[in-house]
């Protein structure tokens, strides 16, 4: 097969460019895109949690539904056996080679899933309110504290889940749905325009 020369760098674009994130309910409930990241899904059974520290600085969680974070990482616990590792994407050729020598000998999965994900950032006062429009978890403070991840649906949609703030969430869908999550947390926060 011919090697296909471009004559111009290929130029990546957002999948939120062009969607409408601005809005009179901002103050509400601002949506921002958050920055392209390396993400990953590691899937493994006692032990790897400990020794993933190796690689990130942090173990990964093992409370259910927590987040752990140091130096620009995190890591979201999704399951017994699963966590999202999120991380600058300057890290996307190095983190996964890390985590795969911090977890020799360790049975373990590391799958690089950042192609698939886009995240937005979820603030203001009315942030809780308008995701529960969609989502049926109690987005309380109480309930659903800083800190608290979890993998969970939007209306129709699978989303991550991440408050990182009282009134701020990390909202982490796949890539194609990305036009829909917009549309509808657009819908839902209409009645502050």
């Amino acid at each position: 097969m011919a090697d296909v020369a471009l004559k111009e760098p290929a130029l990546r674009r957002s999948v939120f460019e062009g969607l409408p994130l601005a809005s009179r309910a901002a103050a509400a409930c601002a949506l921002e895109p958050l920055p392209p990241a390396t993400r990953l899904s590691v899937r493994g059974r006692p032990g790897v949690a400990e020794a993933a520290a190796g690689a990130l600085g942090f173990p990964l969680p093992t409370d259910v539904c927590r987040a752990a974070e140091a130096g620009g990482r995190a890591a979201l616990w999704l399951g017994p056996d699963e966590w999202l590792v999120i991380a600058p994407e300057a890290e996307a050729a190095t983190l996964p080679a890390a985590l795969e020598t911090a977890l020799a000998g360790v049975p373990h999965a590391v799958v690089d899933i950042s192609h698939r994900n886009v995240a937005l950032a979820v603030s203001g006062p009315a942030a809780a309110y308008v995701l529960n429009h969609g989502c049926p978890l109690d987005l309380s403070l109480s309930a659903f504290p800083v800190g608290m991840a979890t993998r969970t649906i939007l209306g129709k949609v699978e989303v991550v889940l991440w408050r990182t703030g009282p009134d701020s969430f990390r909202l982490e869908c796949w890539r194609t749905f990305a036009e829909w999550v917009v549309a509808f947390l657009n819908e839902a926060r209409r009645e502050f325009d």
